[in-house]
């Protein structure tokens, strides 16, 4: 695996962690997504990027015994516990692969819907992605991915340090070839896959005092400390004071903290070339 097809937050163990968090965090707006576009009883869908858990144990409930699932992940930590989590809660019909979402060598038009949440806006050349989905996906079946957009994340009052972290993660972004703002362009590239009837869900949330994602720019700054530093994109010393201002802003309850901006966009691979 070279640096430059790496995901943007690495695959340490405390990425593995918050993955598993979010899993939960995300849930309930993952389940109005997959209602919204219409996944039901009896189909086949693919996660591509699952991680350790993704939406599996969702879609497995939706899907029910008579439909199947398959999540596709890249990190083989991932793997294993995406694999751990459906022996544990018996998952009968989810499969978990060890792949490379662009070319995941699953079956061509052969899924209901193929889906992944939050993996575009951590990779390069999230188009490839895009088109394998379509690809996988039957003629009628819907390609549908949740995604973010760093523009929107904004607190108040305002903190040197928060907008320090926005431009150096910018920076790492851009050096390593990974959009940050693929969700205002995730429609866009949904059309130029040849979909049709693209839809669009935004929605952006506050996280008060207390909320799990409130500190999330601190979590992330810890899980790209190593490559950050090796890369000399920030000393070790304005590393830990922009962490430490981060989460001093943050801990004041008074402080006004709202996420990214998410999309959730989907359309329909055409029935007929």
């Amino acid at each position: 695996m070279t640096d430059r097809d790496e995901y943007f937050l690495g695959y340490r163990q405390v990425e593995q962690e918050r993955l598993q968090r979010q899993a939960q965090e995300l849930a309930d707006e993952s389940r109005d997504f997959f209602g919204r576009i219409g996944i039901g009883s009896g189909r086949h869908v693919v996660e591509l990027g699952c991680g350790p858990q993704g939406c599996l144990d969702i879609l497995a409930g939706l899907v029910g015994p008579a439909g199947r699932v398959v999540g596709v992940e890249r990190g083989e930590d991932s793997v294993g516990l995406a694999q751990r989590l459906v022996a544990d809660r018996a998952l009968g019909n989810v499969e978990v692969l060890h792949g490379d979402a662009r070319a995941t060598g699953l079956p061509r038009a052969a899924f209901d819907c193929v889906t992944a949440r939050l993996v575009l806006v951590n990779i390069p050349r999230p188009d490839e992605i895009v088109q394998e989905a379509v690809a996988l996906a039957r003629p009628g079946g819907v390609v549908a991915f949740h995604e973010a957009d760093w523009g929107m994340h904004i607190c108040d009052p305002p903190l040197p340090a928060w907008d320090d972290f926005a431009a150096l993660a910018d920076r790492y972004a851009r050096a390593n070839e990974i959009d940050l703002y693929v969700g205002r362009h995730l429609p866009r590239l949904l059309r130029d896959a040849g979909l049709v009837d693209v839809r669009v869900h935004p929605f952006v949330h506050p996280y008060p005092p207390g909320h799990a994602r409130r500190t999330i720019h601190a979590v992330f700054l810890e899980n790209l400390r190593d490559r950050l530093l090796a890369q000399r994109l920030i000393t070790e010393a304005a590393l830990a004071e922009m962490q430490s201002a981060l989460r001093r802003h943050l801990e004041e309850p008074e402080t006004l903290v709202l996420s990214h901006l998410f999309v959730q966009a989907w359309g329909r691979k055409p029935a007929h070339p």
